[in-house]
Parts: C-alpha cells; sequence; structure tokens
C-alpha cells in the first residue's frame, strides 16, 4: 500500500526560483540551446518551453531531480503555472511595487551571483554584460518576482495551527510512513573572549597609517590589500566588498563609506572585525562598493591562558553542581547568543537541534566524547570576527534515530501540518482563481498529472 502522506521538501522561495531562473536563463544563452515555444498562457502570461528547460537543467545540475524527465517537467511547469496566476491576480490588484524595492532586492541578488562567481569583474566576463546592462535585462523580472511574493504572502498570513490539529494530523500518518529522525544533538556553549591589549590596537593602527600613507601616495590600494588585509573574502579581490546598501555594514563602517568621494581613502574606522582602511570605488544612490584593508589586533598569549583558566574554573562549579549551565552562560559567558540560553543556533534549520553532520568537525570531535548533562574542558574557538577565545561546550541532549513522534519531534510535525494547511489554502486559492483566468495548456502537456485542476 502506498503512503497517503510524507514529509514534503520546504518549496523554494519566490526569490529562490529567481535565482534559478536567472542562472538557468544565462547559462543557457551561453549554450545558445533556447527552445522559444509557447507551453502555457495564463491570462496575459506566456510560459515558454525554454522556462521550463533552463530549469530542468539547472535542478540536473543541481542533482534535485527525482522522477522521470517527463514527470519532473510537469512539476516544473505546474510550479509556474501557479507564479504566472499569481502574477496574474497581482496586476488585477494593481499590486504596487516601488523603485527602491526593485533596486533593493536586485543589489541583494547581484551580490549572491558576484559571490559565486569571485568578482564583478569575473562576473561581467562570464555573462558578457556589465552589472548596469544585467539589472536593466532583469528588472521587470524582479518586478514581477516581488509582485507574486505580495499575493503569495497575502494567501497564508491567517494561516495557522492549533495543537489539537498537529495531534490530528500526527494521528492520520500511517505508522509504517513516519519518517526515520536522524540522531541529533542540542548544544550549549559558555564563551571567554580575552579583552584585547591597548599596546596591541595601537600596533595596528599604527601599520594601517603607514598602509594608508603608501596608498597616498601612489601605491595601489588594491595590491596592498591582497598582501595584508585580514578579511579572507575579500583580500583576494583587492579588497572590494560589492555593492552594500545602507543598514547592511557595521555601523561605524557604513557611516564613513557613504561620506568618502570616489577614490578617497578613509582614516582609520574602529568596528567590532577590527580596524580598517577604506577606499571608495563608487556609489549609486544609498548603495556603496568600497575596497578595505582589515587588520584585528591580537590576543596576547597570557591574556589567552587567562580565559582558558577561567573557563576551567567555571566548569568545575558546574560539574560540582555550584551553577547549573544557565546560570553560568548568565554570569560569564561573553556570546552574543547566550541571551537563547548559551544553546547554539542551526542556521539551516532556526532550531536548536543539529545532526552531527552539520557541525563542525572541531565542535562534533569534542561532543561526540560527552554525554547528555556533561560540559567539555576549555577548548580553543575563534569568533565570528576572527578574534581567538575559548569555550565550554555543554552537550544537553542527543536523540537517538527513531521514528518521528510528538514528544521528540513536536516543532518538527506542527512544521509539517502547517505546510500541509498552507498547501491546501494555495490549491483552494487556485482552484478558485483558475475558473475564473484564461490557461491554455498546449497539447504536449496535457497528460501531466497536476496537483491542480488547470483545464476546467
Amino acid at each position: 500500500m502506498k503512503p497517503r502522506w510524507k514529509p514534503q521538501r520546504v518549496k523554494k522561495s519566490a526569490g529562490m526560483l529567481l535565482i534559478i531562473a536567472l542562472f538557468s536563463y544565462t547559462h543557457a544563452h551561453a549554450q545558445e540551446k533556447i527552445i522559444d515555444q509557447v507551453a502555457a498562457v495564463v491570462g496575459q502570461n506566456i510560459i515558454l518551453e525554454s522556462d521550463i528547460e533552463n530549469q530542468y537543467y539547472q535542478y540536473r545540475m543541481e542533482g534535485d531531480i527525482s522522477g522521470g524527465e517527463g514527470t519532473v517537467k510537469c512539476q516544473i511547469l505546474e510550479s509556474m503555472l501557479f507564479q504566472n496566476l499569481l502574477l496574474n491576480q497581482a496586476e488585477l490588484d494593481s499590486v504596487e511595487i516601488t523603485e527602491s524595492q526593485i533596486e533593493q532586492t536586485m543589489d541583494q541578488r547581484l551580490r549572491y551571483f558576484i559571490a559565486q562567481i569571485g568578482s564583478k569583474e569575473a562576473f561581467e566576463e562570464y555573462y558578457g554584460k556589465s552589472i548596469p546592462e544585467f539589472k536593466e535585462e532583469f528588472r521587470d523580472e524582479i518586478k514581477n518576482q516581488l509582485m507574486i511574493e505580495s499575493v503569495q504572502q497575502g494567501i497564508n498570513q491567517d494561516v495557522t495551527i492549533s495543537p489539537s490539529e498537529v495531534n490530528k494530523f500526527f494521528k492520520s500518518i500511517p505508522t509504517d510512513s513516519l519518517p526515520l529522525i536522524n540522531s541529533e544533538v542540542i548544544i550549549g556553549q559558555i564563551v571567554k573572549k580575552p579583552p584585547i591589549s591597548i599596546q596591541q590596537k595601537l600596533a595596528v593602527k599604527e601599520k594601517l597609517r603607514s598602509l594608508r600613507d603608501r596608498v597616498v601616495k601612489g601605491e595601489k590600494f588594491s595590491t596592498l590589500a591582497v598582501l595584508y588585509s585580514e578579511d579572507p573574502g575579500s583580500a583576494k579581490k583587492g579588497g572590494e566588498l560589492g555593492l552594500y546598501g545602507r543598514g547592511e555594514l557595521y555601523p561605524e563602517f557604513e557611516a564613513v563609506a557613504f561620506k568618502l568621494n570616489k577614490g578617497e581613502v578613509s582614516e582609520i574606522v574602529e568596528t567590532e572585525a577590527g580596524f580598517h582602511i577604506l577606499q571608495l570605488i563608487e556609489r549609486k544612490g544609498e548603495y556603496v562598493n568600497v575596497r578595505h584593508i582589515l587588520i584585528r589586533p591580537k590576543v596576547s598569549p597570557e591574556d589567552l591562558d587567562k580565559a582558558r583558566i577561567t573557563l576551567d574554573s567555571v566548569a568545575t562549579l558546574i560539574r560540582n553542581d555550584v551553577l547549573d549551565f544557565e546560570e553560568a552562560v548568565t554570569k560569564f559567558s561573553d556570546d552574543p547568543g547566550k541571551n537563547s540560553g548559551g544553546l547554539l543556533i542551526n542556521p539551516m534549520t532556526g532550531t536548536t537541534r543539529f545532526e552531527v553532520t552539520e557541525l563542525d568537525p572541531s565542535v562534533s570531535f569534542v561532543i561526540d566524547k560527552l554525554k547528555p548533562g556533561m560540559i567539555s574542558d576549555p577548548v580553543p574557538m575563534e569568533t565570528e570576527t576572527g578574534q581567538e577565545a575559548y569555550r565550554l561546550l555543554y552537550l544537553k541532549k542527543r536523540t537517538l534515530p527513531h521514528r518521528a513522534n510528538l514528544t521528540e519531534d513536536y516543532n518538527r510535525i506542527r512544521e509539517w501540518a502547517l505546510q500541509e494547511k498552507q498547501s491546501k489554502a494555495y490549491n483552494e486559492w487556485i482552484s478558485k482563481k483558475a475558473t475564473n483566468t484564461y490557461i491554455k495548456i498546449v497539447d504536449k502537456y496535457k497528460d501531466c498529472a497536476f496537483e491542480n485542476d488547470w483545464n476546467q
């Protein structure tokens, strides 16, 4: 008997679909394999065979395919029918998208592309067009996607799930269809960051003043950034960061960047990451592109050892039940995340649960030796800003591989139940809107086993 339910993968957002579409589009143009035939029409919007072929190609490149080619292409077409039905509704509702929204979204996604390729120059060379040309070509596409997102958010804005609905949803799943959950851990940490000495800060400032003087006397900022900057992401690109808008950089860094003239080199700027000098490459409205050289003051070996000794004493207090872990976090941790009780947050899921394969190897190595409720000895670490520090790792919980159940996996099951309820809301909306919208699908796709009835 086929299971009547299985956990669904989270659907790609409109923004992610656009990223896929843009990559597919540009790659397909490079390969010159575009098929310009109409596959479907929704209202006044058309879906081309090339749209389906390009997205199918992208899925193949990602290894993101389950099922035969025909089945996958039918699924892609249905997703596109839904997107275009949303767009048609946005046009009927006169959804307004501002130029500022378009520009901000465009810049965010361009930064994603450029980060994947390595630099703005490499991006322009690969796609055979400048950044302004690229933005102009996809401006309408960005606007359409933002309109789609607006309507999509409206459909599910009032969809909520109650505990009784979660329980009912779970009971509706056949026992042999309950998914297997891998072993997971919940981990806490207490971080001790040694202070940076005045002498170290002065030494860094002196080095940056020397580098600034060399630029002012004619040396290339980009060359010095490659040689001396301690920001690994930008150093290899001559210190260039790419376009950033207000609110996306350190406040102190941003305040200086927006005041510079083209080619001008700043005085020394201190941020959470360290000390910088900046050079403005260009400014476009509320966005700037700068080069920078970052140098971080180093922690002295003596201060680093003091941090280790402090944490060793804290671990002893916890093991002797003088303090519990949460109290120790509040009293001793220098980690900004201590407001969550010191628990690490999984960036992939937004929860405190990690599969072991999702952990940094240096963490999994320590945790593997602990039993639930145990705390490690002090172990060295680097903070997000690259500063040397020590931390204690605490294993709060370790689950064994098991079939999903409400006791251990309530939040996960709640998310599945909510997704199913949202899916029903989408299907009801599609059924209602498709009835009153002109939809034409070419014969090639007439036999697709669509989830919804698009040929009403």
